[in-house]
């Protein structure tokens, strides 16, 4: 079963490439602001299929990565969602600075990609999340 991934992302550069890497690997969305992935992450959360995985930009206007972080992480909890079931997120951005890395990670990201990034990178992030289903 493929997984079903949503990319968030402000520049279209960096959302296209992410989006054509992870299809490699699941079903992909995306999304072009924080809030517009807020509304796809509750609509799929409604649907009864939600994300697997959410590849994050940091920095976009309106609503940042770390706010869609806190809302993703406060929707999850009000809904019960359990830790092995919620979403792995991967903050996706060019600051490789320790505030930013540290904000990240206590909001509740499960990895961090500075970029650019590639297959690669992204292939062995996701291998370290164990998202990847491999046939057998």
């Amino acid at each position: 079963m493929f997984m079903k991934i949503l990319v968030v992302d402000d520049e279209f550069i960096s959302r296209k490439k992410m989006e054509i890497i992870m299809q490699n690997f699941g079903f992909c969305e995306s999304a072009k602001s924080g809030d517009e992935a807020v509304n796809l992450f509750i609509d799929a959360l409604d649907s009864n299929r939600p994300f697997d995985v959410i590849a994050l930009d940091l920095s976009m206007p309106d609503l940042g990565g770390l706010g869609v972080l806190e809302k993703v992480r406060e929707i999850e909890k009000c809904r019960n969602v359990i830790m092995e079931k919620s979403v792995k997120i991967i903050m996706v951005t060019s600051k490789s600075d320790k505030e930013s890395v540290l904000s990240s990670m206590n909001g509740g990201c499960n990895e961090y990609i500075i970029k650019p990034f590639n297959w690669k990178i992204i292939f062995n992030k996701l291998i370290k999340l164990k998202v990847l289903k491999f046939a057998q």
